[in-house]
C-alpha cells in the first residue's frame, strides 16, 4: 500500500466566529492525484491555505511528508515546504524577472546551489513544460498558457514530492485548458508526484485525477474515485453538476 503523502485529521478552521471548515479528514496516498472541488465559499481556498502551511488550523492535524505542519515552528515548516511546490491560480510570477530568473527564485532564495547548477536545473524544468527558449523572455511576453507552465516550471525546481495546483485552469481558453491537463498527467506520470488540484472545472477534473473529493459548506461530503463520483446520487453533489452546467450554457449563448 502506498505511503500517505498527505493526511488531515479532524481539521477545523474559522475566522471571525464563522466556521469555514469542520471535521475535515482526507488522505491521499504517494502518487496520486486529487482534484478538490466546491462551490464558492464552501472552503477550498482555506483548505489549500492549511495544506501548504500558509494558515494553521484551530484544532487537528495536517500531516505533508510525515510531518504534522500544524505543531511545527516556522523554521521547521520552511523545511516542509520545500517538498511542495505551488502553481497559482495567476502564476504569480516577479514582473521584473525573465522567466528563467522566476524559476531559480527559489533555488537562489532556499538552496545552496551553484550557478551552473541553477541554471542547469531551470533548463530542465523548462523543457519538461514544453518552454525550452524562454529563459529570457519577460513575462510581459507570454500568453496565459506559459505563464502557468513557467509557474509550474518554478514548482519543479526543488524536487518537490507533492504539487499543489490552484485553479490552473483559470482565464485560460479551451485549447490551452486541455495542454495544461495533459501537463499535469505528464507531470505525474514522468516524476510520480502527489498532486492536489483545486479546480471548479469537472471536465479536468475527471481527466487529471483519480480521486475527486468534494467540500460543501466546510463538510467534506465525497472522496471517490472518478466513476464512481460521477454515479454519486447525493442531492448536492448533483445540484453542484447542475449548477456547472447551466453556467457552461449560459457562457456560450
Amino acid at each position: 500500500m502506498s505511503e500517505k503523502m498527505l493526511q488531515l485529521v479532524n481539521v477545523n478552521k474559522s475566522f471571525n466566529g464563522k466556521a469555514i471548515l469542520r471535521q475535515v479528514n482526507l488522505t491521499v496516498p504517494e502518487g496520486e492525484t486529487l482534484a478538490l472541488i466546491g462551490g464558492s465559499g464552501s472552503g477550498k481556498s482555506t483548505l489549500l491555505r492549511l495544506m501548504i502551511g500558509l494558515i494553521r488550523p484551530d484544532s487537528g492535524e495536517i500531516w505533508v511528508a510525515g510531518k504534522n505542519i500544524a505543531a511545527l515552528s516556522e523554521q521547521e515548516l520552511d523545511e516542509v515546504r520545500l517538498k511542495m511546490g505551488m502553481v497559482f491560480q495567476y502564476s504569480a510570477l516577479f514582473d521584473s524577472m525573465t522567466v528563467g530568473e522566476n524559476v531559480a527564485f527559489g533555488l537562489r532564495e532556499h538552496g545552496d546551489y551553484e550557478e551552473e547548477r541553477i541554471a542547469e536545473i531551470v533548463r530542465e524544468n523548462l523543457a519538461m513544460v514544453g518552454l525550452p527558449e524562454a529563459a529570457e523572455l519577460m513575462p510581459g511576453e507570454l500568453s496565459g498558457g506559459m505563464k502557468k507552465r513557467v509557474s509550474l516550471a518554478r514548482a519543479l525546481a526543488f524536487g518537490p514530492s507533492i504539487i499543489f495546483y490552484d485553479e490552473p485552469d483559470s482565464g485560460l481558453d479551451p485549447v490551452m485548458t486541455e495542454k495544461i491537463d495533459e501537463l499535469i498527467l505528464e507531470t505525474q506520470r514522468r516524476l510520480h508526484v502527489t498532486s492536489v488540484v483545486v479546480t471548479h472545472d469537472m471536465e479536468s477534473a475527471c481527466l487529471v485525477a483519480d480521486r475527486i473529493a468534494m467540500l460543501y459548506e466546510g463538510e467534506l461530503i465525497a472522496v471517490e474515485p472518478v466513476d464512481r463520483f460521477r454515479r454519486l446520487g447525493d442531492p448536492r453533489i448533483r445540484a453542484f453538476l447542475r449548477g456547472l452546467a447551466v453556467s457552461e450554457e449560459e457562457a456560450g449563448a
